[in-house]
Parts: structure tokens; C-alpha cells; sequence
């Protein structure tokens, strides 16, 4: 059943007028840097020598990435899955029986609950408090478990918030989990996209020495702009014999799939090679589209941008009146498309989220209308 916003967009698009996408998420759409079409034509791309774990030349790549950004692995410790929604769902297989539950930041992006529901596990939230910059609580935490809680997950930056775990945040946690016995699933899709040097920042938990099951998720999706590929991947850590059970438990399941193709794992030495290229146009990108959005806020407006350190997105404060649907709404009738914040789960106040995504004569061309609307 569509909501009043997926119909009047429909209506609009049948109607034929124009709509400036301001919710774009594919990064293959909007002019970045692709890598060179021949990586996949590789010479063994037609030979078939599966690995459960992944490709060892696939894997000590991904260990090359880690390691340019100062986390030591072994490429035994990881694990290579079509994405990192596959990884999701392999994981609570290996930490859940049905019925358990696993726990997830609010707000952050809606997928979690059809992946935990697929698995027949609970989702269980712990917000993330404004008041903290939407960064982690880790009695917020505690207060959200119970006796069947098997994982934490947390998103490092956040998504839409764009705020990173931090050291302190990390110790916290890592007490609470290795007192309750819980996994820590670190969803790190986006932590290549800083926009500055915010101090104590953990850019990822792959690597360090924590006293619980961790693991550390990413994929070429976002790190290299290719969600087409379909190739992801999990660092695996923590005590050594939970971890390498935990290995042998994963590696059964990725036999069991074997879900990855060859080509791509022959060719991911060369696109994680050419991802710095595509990082760097897209972070040239939203932190001018960023820039522009808080340059055309006008003095003492009733709205404002959210304070954030990296991501793709931006999150604005609107007044409670009208709200986020008939702001939304209005907007789209002024041909600009937006996001509500119930769509991640925001409350306690107001929102919109935008993608910073779009080229930014398409990102500037919104900034009139939203302006003149959310000045009503």
C-alpha cells in the first residue's frame, strides 16, 4: 500500500512534471568516477575454484584496504558475502535461534527490520539521543536488552546522521557486551566518507583487541560506488577461540551459498585500487552540496541543518507545524523530492532527509524551492 507521498510522487511522474531527486542513493547515477569496464574481463573469469571464505587474493586485498586505514588483519579472518545484507543475514544465523533478538540504533535506516524478520529474530531499538548529537548511550543501550539479546549493532557513521562511534563510546560498549555476553556487529559501509578530522573518532573495529565477538562489515557498494558488483565483507575478532569458532561456523554457511562471483573476486584487488578515485569525487561532491545547503539557510530561519561528520546524506530540523509528511508534500508540488524523518525512525521533533548525492547544479537547482517552502 503506497503512503500519501509514494502516491502524489507517482501522480506527479505520470503527469509528466519534472522532480529534482533529492533522495537519490545510487551512486552509479549521478557523474561519479566508475572503474574501467575490463576489470571483470579477467583471464580466469570462466574457471570456478570456490573458496567458502572468498578468493585468498580477493581476501588479503580487502586486508590491504583495512590496512591503509590502520587496522592490521589477517585475511583469514575474513569473510567475503554477496553484500552486506547477505552478511546480516548469515550472522543472525550463526548468533540467533528464533525468537532471539538482536539490537539496532533508531534512528537509522529502515532494513534491519525486514532482514531481523527474515531471520525470525526480533529487532529490538536503543535510540540514539539528540541531545548526545544522535552518538551512542550506552545505558541506552543496556536498558534496551533482555536475556534473549545475542547482538548490538551499531552504524559507524551513522545513517542519515552521519556521526561516528568514538573511543569512549567503543570502551563503554565493549564493557557492556563482554559483561552480557553480546556480539558487536559494526556496519562501517560509510566510514571512508569523513568530511573532516573530528578527533576520537573509531573509524573501524576490525583489527583491535576486544573482549567480545566483533564483527566489521563493508563492500565495494559504497567503498568503491559499485552496488552492482555485489561483493561485501565481514572482519571477524575478539577472543580467539569464540572467534575462530565463530569462522568455522561462518565458513559452513558461505559453502553452503557460495554466493560471490568469480570475476569480481579476481578483480577486487584493482577496484579497491581505483576506489580512492571515486572517494574523492564523491567526497569533493557532498561537502559542497553540504556547503551550498548551509549557505542558502537564511538568518533566523525556523529551520536548520543537523550538525553531522560524514556520510552521504543531510538531516534538517523543521518545525512540528506542519510536520514532516505535508512539508514533504509541499515540497514535491514544488517539484523537490525529500524524505520524512519517520522514515529512519526519527522522533521527538521534526525532519527531512536529504541526499547529498546529485550533481550540484541538480542539488542547487532544489535550494530555491525548499528554501521558499520551508520559509512558509
Amino acid at each position: 500500500m503506497l503512503n500519501p507521498l509514494a502516491k502524489a510522487l507517482a501522480k506527479r511522474r505520470a503527469q509528466g512534471e519534472p522532480v529534482i531527486d533529492l533522495t537519490e542513493s545510487n551512486p552509479t547515477r549521478v557523474g561519479l568516477p566508475h572503474p574501467e569496464p575490463g576489470l571483470l574481463a579477467t583471464p580466469a573469469a570462466f574457471t570456478y575454484e570456490p573458496e567458502p571464505a572468498g578468493l585468498l587474493s580477493a581476501r588479503e586485498a580487502v586486508a590491504g584496504h583495512l590496512a591503509s586505514h590502520g587496522a592490521a588483519v589477517s585475511p583469514e579472518h575474513l569473510i567475503l558475502s554477496s553484500s552486506t545484507s547477505e552478511a546480516y543475514s548469515w550472522l543472525f544465523k550463526l548468533l540467533c535461534d528464533p525468537g532471539d533478538n538482536v539490537l539496532v540504533p533508531a534512528p537509522s535506516y529502515p532494513l534491519f527490520q525486514f532482514l531481523t524478520r527474515l531471520e525470525g529474530v526480533e529487532l529490538w531499538p536503543y535510540r540514539l539521543p539528540r541531545a548526545h548529537g544522535f552518538g551512542l548511550d550506552v545505558d541506552a543501550v543496556a536498558a534496551a536488552r533482555d536475556l534473549r539479546t545475542r547482538a548490538v549493532l551499531v552504524v559507524n557513521p551513522g545513517n542519515p546522521t552521519g556521526h561516528y562511534l568514538h573511543e569512549g563510546e567503543l570502551a563503554a560498549l565493549a564493557e557492556l557486551c563482554a559483561e552480557t555476553d553480546m556480539a558487536l556487529i559494526s556496519d562501517e559501509v560509510f566510514s571512508d566518507f569523513a568530511w573532516d578530522t573530528e578527533p576520537g573518532r573509531v573509524t573501524t573495529v576490525a583489527g583491535r583487541s576486544l573482549p567480545m565477538l566483533t564483527f566489521s562489515l563493508s563492500g565495494l557498494s559504497k567503498v568503491a560506488g559499485q552496488p552492482g558488483l555485489k561483493l561485501g565483507w565481514m572482519h571477524v575478532g575478539g577472543p580467539v577461540a569464540e572467534r575462530d569458532e565463530a569462522l568455522a561456523r561462518l565458513e559452513l554457511v558461505a559453502d553452503t551459498y557460495l554466493s560471490v562471483s568469480t570475476p569480481v573476486q579476481q578483480a577486487l584487488p584493482m577496484l579497491l585500487a581505483q576506489a580512492p578515485r571515486f572517494q574523492a569525487a564523491l567526497l569533493e561532491r557532498v561537502k559542497e552540496n553540504r556547503q551550498r545547503l548551509l549557505a542558502a539557510r537564511p538568518a533566523g530561519a525556523s529551520w536548520d541543518v543537523v550538525p553531522a561528520h560524514g556520510g552521504w546524506n543531510a538531516v534538517l530540523r523543521i518545525p512540528l507545524e506542519p510536520g514532516e509528511e505535508a512539508t514533504c508534500l509541499a515540497l514535491l508540488d514544488a517539484g523537490v523530492l525529500v524524505q520524512p524523518g519517520y522514515f529512519y525512525d526519527f522522533i521527538g521533533g521534526a525532519g527531512l532527509v536529504l541526499s547529498l548525492l546529485p550533481p550540484p547544479d541538480v542539488f542547487a537547482s532544489a535550494l530555491g524551492p525548499l528554501v521558499r517552502v520551508l520559509s512558509r
